[in-house]
């Protein structure tokens, strides 16, 4: 099956916040979710710390971050002569990521970020008004702290276990990838139509069996889609 990788630009300014609302919704929907209490994840944010404190870690990296779909990806193995950090923690929502940035992200002062979040917030019942107000919030912070860094956004994917959620989960997707189109360092790497059969269901050989992880054959197609991407850039 041939996969077109979706890759778009974007170049940010200070009042994104502002155009992000004008952009996307008129308002924030009442009733959302609460975000979770994001101390659950201390011992693995003092894990990061710890291993930091006893380990150098490339200047200019890579940053990997998000949720278990990034935590359980063997991006050390999977991209070879990037220079990677991989910071993500299962479970983790939008909010948990923004939170722990300054301990997971900017600390590392990266020269390209890859996003993944959003799936458990949506599964947590999340409406997609939050999922971009907390992603671009996440933006806010980044490129304040670097206004150059790229930022590649990885699409929430669809999955067995979650795919009655899918349409909404699409939906978020494709409000993030038109709002990126208009910019030139935000880029928008479509990983989630490879995990779709010619059935457009999700590909069963590609998950675990919760049918919400990806197992090895998952994260090959997931890599060789992204080492493309890399393939761009100078490291």
């Amino acid at each position: 099956m041939t996969v077109m990788t979706i890759v778009a630009s974007a170049r940010r300014t200070i009042c994104i916040t502002f155009v992000c609302f004008s952009f996307f919704s008129s308002g924030i929907a009442l009733g959302q979710a609460e975000d979770p209490d994001p101390h659950r994840f201390d011992v693995e944010i003092q894990a990061f710390a710890s291993w930091d404190a006893k380990n150098a870690f490339p200047e200019k990296p890579v940053v990997f971050v998000g949720s278990s779909s990034i935590r359980f990806w063997k991006t050390g193995e999977s991209f070879p002569g990037v220079p990677v950090v991989n910071r993500g923690f299962g479970g983790a929502h939008i909010s948990d990521v923004n939170t722990f940035i300054s301990e997971t992200v900017l600390r590392y002062q990266p020269t390209m970020i890859v996003f993944y979040a959003g799936d458990n917030d949506i599964a947590a019942g999340k409406d997609n008004d939050q999922v971009i107000e907390d992603y671009m919030e996440f933006l806010d912070m980044v490129l304040a702290s670097n206004a150059s860094v790229d930022v590649v956004y990885i699409p929430i994917k669809p999955s067995l276990a979650r795919w009655t959620m899918w349409p909404q989960m699409a939906a978020a997707n494709k409000r993030i990838l038109d709002y990126s189109k208009n910019y030139n360092n935000l880029h928008y790497v479509d990983l989630a139509s490879p995990i779709l059969g010619d059935d457009d269901e999700p590909r069963e050989e590609y998950f675990i069996e919760d049918g919400l992880h990806l197992n090895p054959s998952g994260y090959d197609a997931w890599t060789e889609i992204l080492s493309e991407f890399f393939e761009s850039f100078e490291w």
